[in-house]
């Protein structure tokens, strides 16, 4: 992979990036998204972070070979660290679980006043970011999901705004399923809920014939839950 072609999953990442925007890309690794960004959207200001030093140091090589270090900042440091209050306008965080990305999103707020977008691709637990979307008044503005050798992703872009507006009077599974995915319903979505739903209900049945303990009783019932939700967004899979 290099600046000019990126993976399916990062070039949808970019195709939100507003035009001109300054951008934060967190857990740059070899600043592949920055570089594109620049190259190819008239991105005038980016960062690139990176907490780990093998992937900092190939952010470092990758952007002096292509001749944009005055325009990309590669730093390294903890999540929303590497950035100043008030330095971008648009933060890109893809390729870490959901929880984790909600963990560095909580723990940088104070570098979120002048961000206007904020671009996540988690590989698993998007839930988290709903949940932190909606408690940090983050409103959920467009979803995506795709497949990519064998993996499939969601990405979620959130701007600052009415946060219980996507998901309606459905919020147990908008959060779960996504608000805007639900209702466009693609293959890749079907597959990965379709996989999920077979898995509760294996677990499901292990706890049936497991011994009863209130702490199984509780994992039933949540189970029970994920799967009468998943079965409503399910119904119309054959149609």
């Amino acid at each position: 992979m290099n600046s000019d072609k990126l993976s399916a999953r990062l070039e949808m990442v970019a195709k939100y990036v507003p035009k001109g925007a300054s951008v934060a890309d967190i857990g740059s690794d070899h600043a592949y998204l920055p570089c594109f960004l620049v190259k190819n959207f008239g991105i005038p200001f980016a960062v690139a972070g990176e907490v780990a030093e093998g992937p900092f140091q190939s952010a470092v090589r990758n952007v002096n070979a292509q001749g944009l270090s005055d325009v990309i900042s590669v730093r390294t440091g903890d999540g929303l660290d590497v950035v100043g209050p008030d330095e971008v306008e648009c933060i890109t965080i893809a390729g870490m679980g959901g929880t984790l990305i909600a963990s560095i999103l909580e723990k940088g707020k104070d570098k979120l006043g002048s961000v206007k977008r904020l671009i996540l691709q988690p590989n698993i637990h998007a839930l988290s970011i709903r949940k932190w979307f909606l408690e940090n008044n983050w409103e959920l503005k467009a979803e995506e999901i795709l497949e990519e050798d064998g993996k499939i992703y969601e990405i979620l872009i959130g701007e600052k705004g009415d946060a219980k507006k996507p998901y309606g009077n459905n919020m147990d599974a908008g959060l779960l399923f996504g608000p805007y995915l639900s209702k466009s319903r693609s293959e890749a979505f079907f597959k990965k809920w379709s996989a999920e739903k077979k898995n509760w209900e294996r677990i499901y049945t292990q706890l049936v014939h497991a011994s009863e303990t209130e702490e199984a009783s509780v994992k039933k019932q949540e189970l029970l839950m994920k799967i009468r939700l998943a079965e409503g967004v399910l119904v119309n899979e054959e149609s």
